[in-house]
């Protein structure tokens, strides 16, 4: 398949544009990863190449910061969700910052040299995880820098951390449950992104022409984000620049598994952290969503996601009902087609096809459930006497009037 500027999405001034959106037949993508390529002229190669592991995706819009400094560990360990406390060096793991309330407003994967502490953060995040690390510090002895200017990150199907003289690599960890996370959805080894190998690679800005060049000598191509997205969405693999608004709490997209640390101790948004895991139910549960590619429409991140029902108009084939949740992410699989991660409400039924809104149109969208609707964690506590009106006792079927 190859595919011109006409089928790109709209795109964005970017806050820095990659050298590598010269190269022939490269179309700028848009939104959260404007400044790179969404692909270059053959987005289903591409994606079949990083699927096989011989690609390369240039992330270089993805954000950078560095802390520094002989407290940095135990310091970072006290105000995010994550147990960094003797974290090795070139082990990878990721952590969030959670408001007051629970809510979570920056996710970063982490890894640690030995000298400094690297967190991989959204571009459009890096400044203001930077200003409020940096208001965080008071007296410790830890120095922040946003170091998104000097440094590029390049994405690449290997699972593996970095070895001694390589440079600084993140290991994504997911779906594989961290020690002190939980899981709503499967067990590690049945989840779909259990063979996702993937892994970021920090080079310097410079130098990012070179460090593609050396891999396409390798035998390996360059893709564009089209690529590392579909197979993302197919993973269930949360992103903070899509799958979060300013209501999203951990358990709600199965977070827990590997950004969470249940037994650490205090932190910023602890308390609802422990309070949804032991006896609430997150209000709302990630879905992916098999899309009706037969009409060839396609929702953009946003579209509302409705049950089915009512009565189809002059222009609508398909029947709409009321909204039940947002579409975050949008993807064109090679093998499984148009798909996408939605956010719905925890009432909506699990067994019922549902509809999405697009521009000319709506589309039935069969569900995937990532994290059930009973929104009971593996490894809740059992209750110790009567639960409160609404919460049911793990292992029980909850009745209608409770959902």
């Amino acid at each position: 398949m190859t595919a011109g500027t006409e089928d790109a999405p709209q795109t964005e001034a970017p806050a820095r544009t990659s050298p590598l959106l010269a190269r022939p037949g490269a179309v700028a993508g848009s939104g959260p990863d404007a400044g790179v390529a969404w692909h270059y002229g053959d987005p289903t190669g591409e994606q079949r190449a990083l699927e096989a592991g011989g690609a390369v995706v240039d992330l270089s819009h993805h954000g950078v910061v560095r802390v520094e400094g002989p407290d940095r560990l135990t310091w970072l360990n006290s105000i995010t969700s994550q147990n960094l406390l003797g974290l090795a060096p070139r082990t990878s793991t990721e952590l969030l910052v959670l408001s007051p309330q629970g809510h979570v407003e920056h996710s970063a994967g982490v890894v640690d040299d030995g000298e400094s502490t690297w967190l991989v953060t959204e571009g459009s995040h890096a400044p203001t995880l930077t200003a409020w690390l940096d208001r965080m510090k008071f007296a410790l002895r830890v120095e922040i820098t946003d170091m998104t200017d000097e440094i590029a990150v390049l994405g690449e199907p290997r699972d593996a951390e970095g070895a001694e003289g390589e440079p600084v690599t993140w290991r994504d960890p997911w779906p594989h449950t961290a020690p002190g996370g939980t899981r709503y959805g499967p067990a590690d080894d049945e989840h779909p992104g259990a063979h996702r190998a993937w892994r970021l690679v920090l080079v310097p800005r410079a130098e990012l022409p070179d460090a593609v060049a050396s891999r396409e000598a390798a035998g390996w191509r360059l893709a564009g984000t089209w690529a590392s997205e579909a197979l993302r969405v197919e993973a269930w693999r949360p992103r903070l620049a899509t799958e979060v608004d300013n209501r999203t709490i951990p358990h709600e997209l199965d977070w827990l598994r590997t950004a969470v640390h249940l037994n650490k101790g205090c932190y910023r948004g602890q308390e609802t952290v422990a309070r949804v895991h032991n006896m609430g139910r997150p209000p709302r549960r990630l879905v992916m969503l098999h899309l009706d590619g037969s009409g060839h429409l396609l929702p953009v991140a946003g579209a509302e996601v409705r049950l089915p029902g009512g009565e189809p108009g002059a222009d609508d084939a398909v029947p709409t009902g009321r909204p039940v949740g947002t579409v975050t992410s949008v993807a064109r699989h090679h093998e499984l087609g148009p798909i996408a991660l939605a956010v719905l409400k925890r009432s909506a039924p699990e067994d019922v096809e549902l509809v999405v809104d697009c521009d000319g149109g709506a589309v039935a969208a069969a569900q995937e459930v990532v994290v059930p609707g009973e929104g009971v964690s593996v490894d809740r506590p059992a209750p110790r006497g009567p639960v409160a009106r609404g919460i049911t006792p793990r292992g029980q079927d909850a009745p209608r009037s409770m959902i």
